[in-house]
C-alpha cells in the first residue's frame, strides 16, 4: 500500500489504546506522552488512551496522570479487578463501547517500547485484522530477562503451536493490535485463564484471521513466573488443546 493509500487509511480510523498500569510513578507520565506522540504522528481520525488502574496501585500513579489532562487519555480506575487480566479485560470493553476501531495494547514501564508502535500501525493498514509483535521473529529482541524468563516465553510459545496448530514466532506478547471485528469476536470466544496465558488464549482463537508479526524490543521483563500463574497456564492450554481436537478451534 501506498503512503498516500495507508495515511487515507488512518484518517478514517478510531484508535483505541489500552494500557494496564500499576506502581510505575517513575516512568508513567514520561510512557503516555511518548505514546501519545507516536500516534500522532498519524493522521487519525480520533485516538483514545485508556490507562487501567487496579487495586495493586498504590503509589499514586493514577493521580500523576489524571493531573496531566492530555487530549484523549481517560485514567480508568478497577479496583474491583481481581487480576490483571480483568483490567485488560475492562479496556477492552471500554474502547469496543466508545466505537474504537483499531485496538492497541501495549504494557507500561517501557518494557514494550513506544517506538515500535509505528510498524505496528503500518502493517494493519495493509488490510490485516491482528498484528501481533514478537521478540522471537527476525528483527525481534528481549533484554535484561533471565535465563527463565527466556525458556518460559519460547518454550510456552513451542508448546502452544504444537499443540494448538498456530503458526507464530511469539505465541506469549502482549503488544497487538485489533480490529474491532477481530477483538470482538476473540473475546466471544470466552478468555479463561486468569493469568499472562491470556494473550496465547487471544493468539489461538485470532489464528484464522488475517494475522501478521512485526518484530519489537521487550526490556526487563518480571522475571518471575510463579507456580500458579504456570499452573493456569497449563489448564488453559489442555481446554484450547481440547477445542483443537473437536475442530472448535
Amino acid at each position: 500500500m501506498t503512503g498516500t493509500s495507508s495515511e487515507q487509511v488512518f484518517r478514517r480510523i478510531r484508535l483505541a489504546i489500552v494500557n494496564p498500569m500499576a506502581n510505575e510513578s517513575e516512568t508513567a507520565v514520561r510512557f503516555v506522552r511518548e505514546v501519545q506522540a507516536q500516534c500522532a504522528a498519524f493522521s487519525f481520525l480520533n485516538v483514545m488512551h485508556y490507562t487501567i488502574f487496579d487495586r495493586a496501585c498504590t503509589d499514586g500513579t493514577a493521580d500523576l496522570l489524571r493531573e496531566l489532562r492530555l487530549s484523549g487519555l481517560q485514567v480508568v480506575d478497577a479496583c474491583k479487578s481481581r487480576c490483571v487480566v480483568d483490567a485488560y479485560m475492562r479496556g477492552y470493553t471500554l474502547a469496543l463501547d466508545d466505537g474504537a476501531d483499531w485496538i492497541l495494547e501495549i504494557d507500561a514501564g517501557f518494557s514494550h517500547a513506544p517506538k515500535d508502535i509505528p510498524k505496528l500501525l503500518h502493517a494493519m493498514s495493509e488490510g490485516y485484522d491482528c498484528v501481533f509483535g514478537s521478540r522471537f521473529c527476525k528483527g525481534g529482541q528481549m533484554f535484561d530477562a533471565s535465563l527463565g524468563r527466556r525458556v518460559t516465553s519460547y518454550g510456552g510459545t513451542l508448546l502452544s503451536n504444537l499443540l494448538l496448530g498456530t503458526r507464530l514466532t511469539d505465541m506469549t506478547s502482549g503488544f497487538e493490535l485489533f480490529t474491532r471485528k477481530a477483538l470482538e469476536a476473540i473475546l466471544a470466544r470466552g478468555i479463561v485463564s486468569r493469568g499472562p496465558f491470556f494473550q496465547t488464549e487471544i493468539k489461538a482463537f485470532a489464528h484464522r484471521f488475517n494475522i501478521c508479526e512485526v518484530p519489537i524490543t521487550y526490556t526487563s521483563p518480571s522475571h518471575i513466573v510463579s507456580q500458579a500463574a504456570l499452573m493456569d497456564a497449563f489448564g488453559a492450554l489442555w481446554r484450547l488443546f481440547k477445542l483443537r481436537l473437536n475442530q472448535q478451534l
